[in-house]
């Protein structure tokens, strides 16, 4: 069995698979290394994991902490995704390839290993991320704006008066009528702020990868494009590229 990681800016998304298998058999999120390992004990997987692969956007230290805290744990070996200029088909279109975030990498590796030709991944996490992928595999590049918690938290941070609780976040997406009150108004703007982001991205991707190109959705946020028809919501795109980079 193996032990997948997408170690985000947020939390730590594990999935174990088996050897040749698409579908995970388990999968959860956890706060850190002890918050993961106590999971699977109480699922009674750690004993049937014998391999691991980590994908990370944290820092150096930080990423080696948590490989050698996972390798000490289950006594495994940790795999560890890097950038690289290309993958198969698709080449890393970055000028220092290297500041590409590996989590862009892998889900851009993901998204073409299931469509085999042009797509637009747009992950919906901490920050909105966009990429292009041309029909060959190559990266076009991408961009990056902040993501629904960001906008969020910006608003409530540096305007004073905009104040919520989140009892009152949580009821304000029961439609996208205007807001009557200062949560509806602020929950319901950055979703269309967001959802409007996606549906320009689409016709402006269509200059560089012309009509013919696949839409992928994926990341922490992904449920509020999941009724756009534009979109092929993919929430293991990170992992699919993942395999594809350490098999």
């Amino acid at each position: 069995m193996i032990l997948e990681l997408d170690c985000g800016n947020s939390f730590l998304k594990w999935r174990t698979i088996a050897d040749g298998c698409v579908f995970p058999s388990a999968d959860g999120i956890a706060v850190n290394i002890p918050d993961l390992v106590a999971d699977l004990g109480r699922r009674e997987l750690t004993g049937s994991i014998n391999r691991c692969r980590l994908a990370s956007v944290r820092g150096d230290l930080e990423t080696a902490d948590i490989i050698n805290a996972l390798a000490l744990a289950l006594n495994v070996r940790v795999d560890k995704a890097c950038l690289a200029s290309r993958s198969g088909n698709v080449v890393n279109g970055y000028h220092d390839q290297q500041r590409l975030g590996v989590d862009r990498w892998l889900a851009i590796i993901g998204a073409y290993e299931i469509c085999k030709g042009a797509c637009l991944v747009i992950d919906l996490g901490t920050a909105i991320t966009v990429d292009l992928v041309a029909q060959n595999g190559a990266h076009l590049g991408g961009y990056i704006v902040p993501g629904t918690a960001l906008l969020r938290g910006q608003l409530l941070a540096h305007a004073r008066r905009v104040q919520y609780d989140a009892a009152e976040s949580s009821l304000a997406l029961s439609d996208l009528s205007p807001g009557r009150s200062t949560a509806e108004a602020v929950e319901r703007g950055c979703l269309i702020m967001v959802r409007s982001y996606i549906t320009s991205q689409v016709e402006f991707a269509k200059d560089y990868l012309g009509d013919d190109f696949t839409t992928f959705v994926t990341g922490g946020d992904m449920a509020l494009a999941k009724d756009l028809a534009i979109a092929k919501c993919v929430p293991d795109l990170v992992f699919r590229g993942l395999a594809q980079a350490c098999p």
